[in-house]
């Protein structure tokens, strides 16, 4: 009876389903699986003229030409006096839940988890303090604000529809608020438009030469790339799986290839990275892997060359481990083109240093590499492809990523079996760090002791000396000779010892599944993408792991050191390096992304404006716009829309701020009905039927997109009317505007002050919510006539 509406050639298959209503003869019950999507179903049909009456219980006799039921039907079916359409039927199976695309707040802390006394910077007024929030009386009924306090103790209140006027500030020492009313945060809005302008220019001119410059297509060599995929012990994750696609696609473009791969610790990144050397190498072209320590590269050399044997690719590492004989005869091979693959670590950037035929540079951790290390890389990236690999990127590189400069792929599924790493923020006890250790000998693994300076190393020995005295302890620091620390290594990969006590050294990238548990001492020391890497180096297997970061008793840390810390208490779910690069731009600030400053601009306007402005900036510079600097862009203003009615979500209908938060945030950030309409759903769903004052908030973030679109800024309706603010009083077809003036008899007008006054009777909140919504639908008529 009733054709899979799916397969139809309309667009809108809602509308596909009205038309087959009107024409059915019989009863039509419509069936979803939940209320929510009942609602939201009935609702999208009422919009193309169709009525449903909702309906509790099959019924055995049928008055009502359309019903809705919430019922848990897999397919319609039909009989001589009724048709059921269920909601798989018109919208398909549920199987999976599409991918995430990752988005700039993905990685910024946002509004929802705003915590009193926290710093905002609003788009207008600059830096003020939260202090709450207020249900106000606005037009006569209650408006949910958030209530801001400034310089000199002045309030300012945010309606909740508006938060998107809002953002964190970040880290929060040492900032004054700015004065309501003062000219000061303008002025300095201004000054850092002006100078991202000129920043987001040069970030452009360096892509564009990336995008212009040809390069040869690297395509995988049939027959070989398969085997060499299929040699992975592991099933790849979906995650390995798409990245590696757009690596593929990167190589085959014809163009050089400027990459960021964000991949928590053991995250599967190192075989991402072989693929894309395997595909040049097999090209012909020289790979460059480079590494920020002795060790990785020692691991990393020995792991591609188990890799990549039997194949026709010669691997070789070049690093501190290297003897002078055996490192001046890769140089020379690398000259002459019969080295396929080097890692090493900056020994690789040097000068004197020659490849023949370099393609590919890939970077492990580039969070380890300074200023200098980057210069000499952008000297060898000319025409070479660049694989950028990092756990906890630095916000620098965040931020390239984040603005489009540069490619991001994210790998954040975790492998099979991983279990996250149980952290422990504590003083040093000796009695604890005993009974770690002791556990993790017990049963059969290793553990990692890691201190700040060499200078610590002695006592710490003879702490455990003096707690663990049966456990086999090794020393291993980076100014050890090459020789005797390889050998430590290897001694400690084969189990002869069960505890490395060793600098930050062990930090890059070691992959050592037996060791499970690893002990920080003054962990206040190390900055925050340290303490996650050092974190990294346990729980690569299956087993459960542990991680103590240990402070001094009876001395003070600083506010700094102890946010770090929890944030690496709270930090503990897996693939959490993202929100960790957020929290780092919160504490060091994102900084000048072309120079060496870490401050930047960033105190000026706050993290997340600071971001959100660079991105106009490069979107403005690529639509050609740049001409206007301080121009304000479509997305700088949140149209106020006022109706005299209680708009909020009431305490005694979700009773949790934090959720209720989340919610006022989402609803700011919507930009088209069907966002509303979703939410719609899911609130019934979550929560249950939801009062008036929410379908009042609902409407008027329907009524702020729609206002939006024709560019209105604030709109107050009252029971006679409404009034109309344009922003910078312009109508994108006021030719048409004053047309529809003149065809409305005199109930509407335009005043001295460019405000558009209608004169409509509203008594009744449905009637003002329905009106409102007419007289935006027409300007928006009227809009598309002059397009």
């Amino acid at each position: 009876d009733f054709v899979d509406v799916r397969v139809q050639n309309r667009e809108d298959i809602f509308d596909v389903l009205a038309d087959y209503i009107h024409a059915e003869s019989r009863s039509v019950i419509l069936s979803a699986s939940t209320a929510g999507a009942s609602q939201r179903i009935s609702g999208l049909l009422r919009e193309r003229g169709v009525s449903s009456i909702e309906i509790e219980t099959f019924p055995k006799v049928f008055r009502q030409k359309t019903m809705m039921i919430t019922a848990p039907f897999e397919k319609g079916f039909s009989t001589d006096k009724f048709i059921v359409i269920t909601e798989t039927d018109l919208l398909g199976d549920r199987i999976i839940r599409p991918i995430k695309k990752i988005k700039n707040k993905d990685f910024i802390s946002d509004l929802t988890t705003l915590n009193i006394g926290d710093l905002v910077v609003h788009q207008k007024h600059g830096i003020g303090r939260f202090i709450g929030l207020t249900a106000l009386q606005l037009g006569g009924a209650l408006h949910d604000c958030l209530a801001l306090e400034y310089e000199g103790g002045d309030k300012l209140f945010v309606p909740v529809e508006n938060m998107d006027v809002l953002s964190r500030y970040g880290q929060s020492e040492h900032v004054a608020l700015d004065r309501l009313g003062s000219a000061s945060f303008a002025g300095r809005k201004e000054r850092v438009k002006k100078d991202l302008f000129q920043m987001a220019s040069r970030l452009m001119s360096i892509a564009s030469a990336r995008a212009l410059k040809q390069t040869e297509r690297i395509l995988p060599p049939h027959g070989f790339y398969q085997e060499f995929c299929a040699h992975f012990s592991y099933a790849e994750t979906e995650d390995q799986t798409r990245t590696i696609s757009e690596i593929e696609n990167d190589l085959a473009s014809g163009h050089s290839m400027d990459r960021l791969i964000c991949g928590d610790v053991g995250f599967g990144k190192t075989e991402v990275a072989m693929r894309a050397a395997f595909l040049a190498a097999m090209n012909g072209y020289q790979v460059a892997v480079i590494v920020p320590t002795t060790l990785l590269a020692r691991q990393h050399t020995q792991n591609f060359k188990e890799r990549f044997s039997g194949f026709p690719i010669k691997v070789a590492g070049l690093s501190r481990l290297t003897t002078a004989k055996t490192a001046e005869k890769i140089k020379q091979d690398l000259e002459q083109g019969t080295i396929d693959i080097v890692v090493g670590t900056h020994t690789l950037l040097s000068s004197k240093l020659h490849f023949k035929r370099l393609g590919l540079v890939i970077v492990d951790e580039e969070q380890h590499f300074g200023v200098s290390h980057k210069e000499r890389l952008k000297e060898l990236e000319q025409g070479v492809h660049v694989l950028t690999l990092t756990a906890t990127p630095i916000p620098r590189t965040l931020q390239l990523s984040l603005s489009g400069v540069r490619e991001l792929s994210v790998i954040a599924t975790p492998p099979v079996d991983r279990l996250a790493v149980k952290t422990f923020v504590t003083p040093f006890d000796p009695v604890i760090i005993k009974e770690a250790l002791l556990r993790e000998h017990f049963r059969g693994g290793q553990s990692f002791f890691v201190c700040p300076r060499i200078s610590d190393m002695p006592e710490v020995a003879d702490i455990l000396k003096k707690i663990v005295p049966d456990i086999r302890v090794v020393q291993a620091h980076g100014q050890m000779s090459a020789a005797k620390l390889e050998g430590i290594m290897t001694d400690f990969a084969d189990k002869k010892y069960d505890v490395l006590l060793a600098t930050s050294i062990i930090e890059s990238g070691l992959d050592m599944p037996s060791v499970n548990t690893i002990v920080v001492y003054r962990a206040d020391m190390f900055g925050l993408a340290a303490l996650y890497q050092l974190r990294g180096r346990v729980g690569r297997g299956k087993l459960k792991a542990y991680a103590y970061l240990t402070t001094p008793i009876g001395e003070k840390i600083s506010d700094t050191a102890t946010k770090r810390l929890t944030v690496m208490q709270n930090l503990d779910s897996l693939g959490a390096g993202f929100a960790l690069a957020s929290h780092d731009l919160d504490i060091r600030g994102a900084g000048n992304l072309l120079g060496q400053e870490q401050s930047g601009h960033i105190r000026e306007v706050g993290v997340a404006l600071y971001q959100k402005m660079l991105a106009e900036a490069i979107q403005a510079l690529r639509r050609n716009t740049k001409n206007n600097v301080s121009s304000e862009e479509q997305e700088d203003y949140s149209p106020q829309i006022t109706v005299g009615l209680p708009v909020l979500i009431p305490e005694n209908y979700i009773a949790d701020l934090d959720i209720r938060m989340e919610l006022y945030h989402r609803m700011g950030d919507m930009t088209d009905r069907a966002m509303v309409e979703s939410l719609r759903a899911e609130l019934m769903d979550r929560f249950g039927p939801y009062p008036v004052e929410v379908e009042n908030l609902l409407q008027t973030i329907e009524l702020k997109i729609m206002a939006r679109s024709v560019n209105i800024e604030r709109l107050e309706a009252g029971p006679k009317g409404a009034s109309i603010s344009f922003r910078n009083n312009t109508f994108p077809n006021p030719a048409g505007l004053i047309a529809y003036i003149e065809s409305q008899m005199g109930t509407i007008r335009i005043r001295p002050d460019q405000k558009l006054v209608v004169m409509r009777p509203w008594v009744k909140p449905t009637d003002r919510l329905t009106g409102v919504r007419n007289i935006i639908g027409r300007l928006s008529e009227i809009v598309l006539q002059n397009k």
